[in-house]
């Protein structure tokens, strides 16, 4: 196992290197870690999944309403069941709530049956549309002005930071070379089939083919091999995420009918037991905003005092941004250039995280075709990941657990309910944080109501005591 943050890379050659360890890049090295080639995952962070996919907006799509005949309609149906086929038995939460895509007013509520009638043709036939007194009914906080909605049974949410997670460690520990802190500047390419020479912030590495997961700047690194099919634009959504006592004012994911800059604000139970109000959808020119806005939390809270006004009287948990790789098409920009053996995955989108394992499957087939050897490929050890989910069995409250290591039973994080043993945990495991930051995707802990004003301190001294990894 190879997990490294400084220093040189190492020498020789790699089979396959992926750039871009979000959600997406990490599912893909993880699909090619089943055969016996040797693999590379890099980052330009310190962390996996610390770009676009830590601000996903955590729902575990049906593509009831992708545009039919589309890549990403193939692959989010295909990576929906995949993904949670994989979440059961690696012990990733998902709830399987159901979403409303609630109607106000009636050029919406018009638009309901050709919403449902999209659903077929994407293979999903358990849409179906319900009158105002069923959407009252199933979710009786909702504002006033409901005419129907769409009932998409099929909708879940799910944790996206366990899933990254989960994807990275089972690569690593099957024989992935996971390097962050690695930011790519170069690429040199040899028209006799000679490898890839990638320039990083941590020296030369040399890969004979490659793939680019790089997300909101895949169109650069696409650049570098010559090609301009497709432009990024970042496009920031805000998203409020409102304290655990707000949770029972809201049974569905709640949708809005969709508009053109995607599927609009919308209201959430999270796994973790919270509530989401958002995103926005503002279209950049800087691909590091990731700040909030004053104007963005006005709209965001106006339009969630219509769709749920009790939820506006709760005390909110954090704020939060996010940049989606938005490129103006209604479809992933996943392209191959076999003579080059190198594959793009550009332009995905909030889909993406359920698409995630159908897109690895997708790009193996697609390295294959550029003559990467696929043969002899293995099952992968499953993997117990943490649990961080409210529906599901937690430390602090397993006695079994508790009497078998006393730390599980030390609560550090009193907010999140986070122990001294989750914590120890995650510091040792085979992708450990590097920052507060990441340890809190690990463990919550410093997520909750006071965001760390209490455990801050014990926190810190908790991971200032791990030995950092080489």
């Amino acid at each position: 196992m190879s997990v490294t943050t400084r220093g040189a890379l190492p020498d020789g050659t790699y089979d396959v290197t992926v750039i871009g360890a979000g959600v997406v890049g990490s599912a893909i090295a993880r699909e090619l870690a089943r055969l016996p080639l040797r693999i590379a995952l890099l980052d330009a962070s310190d962390d996996v999944g610390d770009g676009t996919s830590k601000a996903n907006t955590a729902i575990l799509h049906t593509g009831f309403d992708a545009a039919p005949g589309t890549l990403e309609s193939r692959l989010v149906r295909d990576g929906s069941r995949r993904l949670a086929a994989y979440a059961a038995e690696n012990g990733i939460p998902v709830e399987p709530l159901g979403a409303l895509l609630v109607a106000w007013d009636g050029e919406q509520h018009a638009a309901l049956p050709s919403l449902a009638a999209k659903a077929v043709r994407n293979g999903y036939h358990d849409a179906r549309v319900i009158p105002a007194e069923e959407v009252r009914a199933r979710e009786p906080h909702l504002g006033p002005g409901v005419l129907g909605a769409l009932d998409v049974p099929g909708e879940s949410v799910i944790c996206p930071w366990t899933t990254t997670l989960a994807y990275a460690t089972q690569a690593v520990r099957a024989g992935v070379d996971l390097h962050l802190n690695c930011r790519v500047g170069s690429v040199t390419s040899s028209p006799s089939g000679d490898p890839h020479l990638l320039s990083t912030g941590r020296g030369p590495l040399r890969t004979r083919h490659l793939v680019n997961a790089a997300g909101l700047y895949a169109d650069e690194i696409d650049r570098l091999l010559g090609h301009a099919d497709f432009t990024v634009t970042p496009r920031r959504g805000q998203l409020i995420v409102f304290d655990a006592l707000a949770r029972d004012l809201v049974r569905h994911i709640l949708l809005p009918v969709p508009g053109a800059l995607g599927k609009g604000v919308l209201v959430t139970p999270t796994v973790h037991g919270k509530v989401m109000l958002g995103p926005t959808a503002e279209d950049l020119d800087d691909k590091t905003a990731t700040g909030s806005t004053a104007e963005g939390l006005a709209l965001l809270r106006e339009k969630g005092r219509r769709i749920l006004p009790a939820l506006l009287d709760e005390e909110v948990t954090a704020v939060y941004a996010g940049l989606r790789a938005a490129t103006g098409s209604e479809d992933y920009a996943i392209r191959a250039h076999p003579a080059q053996r190198y594959v793009t995955v550009g332009g995905i989108r909030s889909t993406g995280l359920t698409a995630s394992m159908a897109i690895a499957s997708h790009v193996v087939d697609l390295l294959a075709d550029g003559g990467l050897p696929v043969t002899g490929a293995r099952e992968l050890e499953p993997l117990r990941m943490p649990n961080l989910g409210e529906a599901f069995p937690r430390p602090y409250r397993d006695a079994e657990l508790i009497a078998a290591d006393p730390e599980y039973g030390r609560i550090v994080c009193h907010c999140e309910r986070v122990t001294r043993g989750e914590i120890r945990d995650a510091l040792a495991s085979t992708v450990p944080p590097a920052s507060l930051d990441g340890l809190r995707r690990r463990t919550r802990a410093r997520a909750g109501r006071c965001q760390g004003f209490h455990c801050g301190a014990e926190v810190r001294a908790l991971f200032d005591r791990k030995a950092p990894h080489a």
